[in-house]
């Protein structure tokens, strides 16, 4: 009889980035928003990472600085609000918004038309990662609305002066400092709302992010602007993958 052939196993370096819900606050499994400090490099060396939700997103982006500066205490009452294109809600919900907003029917051309406000209940999918990644010890209020155009995102979170351990040039400053660091993918912008109004489909198409601080010394507006399919979904999954496989981190992107 012949002798048995001996194999050599190598073990497989297999990534996998997860777009869905089920792993954003499971142990053993990386946030994947490399923004954050320390955690592009942990993305690098992973072989699970968890891709964030769209609205999260823009919260984490807005809130995480803030709760590890010192200037949002963990156990602050917030409360957050977002605006999204429809083509967050899947093949359905684009189907639903071409046939109301083409169609002939005057009652579902009005509902659609305007903004729609969901997860009145309070029970959004994102509050938990939200909650884990920002160290805060409970959720915000928080009630998106879906509005009448295909991409584009807009988050905001109020905040009143009294309640913080700063001042909005500290914010300003903090966001300065994080984001003026890295590739441009999440950016500051100082001008932030300088022009009265803010679009939320300005970053339609895009995979960057810039966040703002609007509003006066006593109220305060933190606002994200990007792109649901963008860096809110696709555009993060591929940055991902880029820091996974040492390349280029912004190739494929669209800023």
């Amino acid at each position: 009889m012949p002798r048995a052939k001996r194999f050599r196993w190598f073990p497989i370096q297999t990534s996998i980035i997860d777009t869905s819900t089920a792993h954003r606050v499971a142990d053993g499994w990386e946030y994947g928003f490399p923004e954050l400090p320390g955690r592009r490099e942990r993305i690098a060396r992973s072989r699970r990472i968890a891709n964030p939700g769209c609205h999260a997103s823009g919260f984490i982006a807005l809130v995480e600085p803030l709760v590890k500066a010192g200037i949002v205490p963990a156990g602050a009452a917030l409360s957050a609000f977002s605006l999204t294109g429809y083509s967050g809600g899947g093949k359905k919900m684009i189907a639903d918004y071409g046939d109301a907003l083409g169609g002939s029917d005057k009652g579902r051309l009005l509902e659609y038309s305007g903004g729609r406000v969901y997860s009145l209940s309070q029970s959004h999918k994102h509050l938990p990662e939200m909650v884990k990644t920002c160290g805060l010890e409970k959720p915000p209020f928080f009630s998106p609305a879906i509005v009448p155009h295909e991409t584009g995102m807009e988050t905001l979170v109020a905040l009143f002066a009294d309640d913080l351990a700063g001042t909005p040039d500290d914010i300003r400053r903090v966001y300065a400092e994080i984001y003026a660091e890295g590739n441009g993918v999440v950016r500051y912008d100082p001008g932030m709302g300088s022009g009265g109004t803010i679009s939320s489909a300005a970053f339609s198409g895009r995979d960057s992010m810039a966040v703002g601080v609007c509003g006066n010394p006593d109220r305060i507006a933190l606002v994200a602007l990007f792109d649901n399919l963008g860096k809110g979904a696709s555009g993060a999954a591929i940055q991902n993958l880029n820091i996974v496989l040492g390349v280029e981190e912004t190739l494929g992107l669209a800023l």
